[in-house]
């Protein structure tokens, strides 16, 4: 993989940055919150340096999705007109990470209904890199086997709340959610005013019986 890294910040007032249909409140989808406090499980495998975990291709290449998990095949370092330097998988959307993670050693705290708002970056290859420095990237092991990417250390995260390639809805979210830089650290580009909400899980068919309330957005 070609060792490039590139990094734009974007001198642009706070107003102006929001993308359309954001109302700086509620990441501009429903107000709905969920009810119930992600699982926090820190990874007992986790223990590589930040950027010294396999590259994606070493320990990944056997792992299994489960059904309906998309793999994320690439990693682009982009820069936007408003939001500035950015990271993306093959879609398009914006890579996010979770303050309430570690890079060092590298682990995910988001688990359970916090893993349905923000899908972790999980590969079964070797994603491509343009624009990602090649020594940052690696992979963690997650509770269920899936390999989630790590930059810098820190894991990759989509958001639901993220409906179209491009957008940022999930920047501040809870005061813990950033897009992520592509060198792994936080982009504090177009905060909204507040802290937004996140967005409920997926409806589920079946029924579940609340046993817990949050005390923080995920």
């Amino acid at each position: 993989m070609k060792r490039t890294i590139i990094a734009v910040s974007a001198m642009v007032a706070l107003t102006a940055c929001a993308p359309a249909g954001y109302d700086g409140t509620n990441g501009g989808e429903q107000a709905a919150v969920a009810a119930v406090e992600p699982t926090v499980t820190p990874d007992p495998e986790a223990s590589a340096e930040p950027g010294a975990s396999a590259s994606p291709g070493a320990e990944a290449e056997t792992a299994a999705l489960p059904d309906g998990v998309k793999a994320t095949t690439s990693l682009t370092g982009k820069k936007f007109p408003r939001m500035g330097s950015a990271v993306v998988n093959q879609e398009g959307f914006l890579l996010y990470r979770f303050d309430r993670d570690t890079n060092d050693p590298p682990s995910s705290n988001c688990d359970g209904q916090c893993a349905e708002v923000w899908p972790p970056a999980v590969t079964d290859g070797d994603p491509k890199l343009k624009g990602v420095s090649d020594d940052a990237v690696g992979t963690i092991s997650r509770e269920d086997g899936t390999r989630q990417i790590t930059l810098d250390g820190w894991p990759l995260y989509t958001y639901i709340g993220d409906k179209k390639a491009g957008q940022w809805k999930g920047q501040g979210v809870g005061g813990t959610w950033f897009v992520v830089n592509p060198d792994g650290s936080k982009n504090l580009e177009c905060l909204p005013k507040g802290t937004p909400k996140a967005v409920a899980p997926p409806a589920k068919t079946e029924t579940k019986t609340e046993t817990s309330t949050p005390d923080y957005n995920y």
